[in-house]
């Protein structure tokens, strides 16, 4: 199974499509990012990723539900390793 995060683009460097890249920030977390995929990605959007790579950009409100399902999701994993019921 594949997973693709959403993140929200800080920065952007390099002019030629092929190789632009980005700063992306995932909840606090920042990486540098590939957005040969996305040439349209400006400064602010949300992108998802995978693997380095910017696939698709993604409108606030769905980035926002999916990050809440996956810390939701994370909450869940803990409280299981700990016994609990989620």
């Amino acid at each position: 199974m594949c997973l693709a995060v959403p993140g929200v683009v800080l920065e952007i460097v390099g002019d030629e499509p092929a190789f632009r890249r980005g700063s992306v920030d995932f909840s606090g977390v920042r990486r540098e990012v590939s957005l040969a995929f996305t040439p349209e990605a400006q400064l602010g959007d949300y992108v998802l990723v995978h693997a380095g790579f910017a696939l698709t950009v993604i409108d606030a409100q769905e980035a926002e539900i999916t990050l809440a399902e996956l810390r939701r999701l994370g909450e869940a994993a803990v409280a299981e390793d700990e016994g609990e019921q989620p």
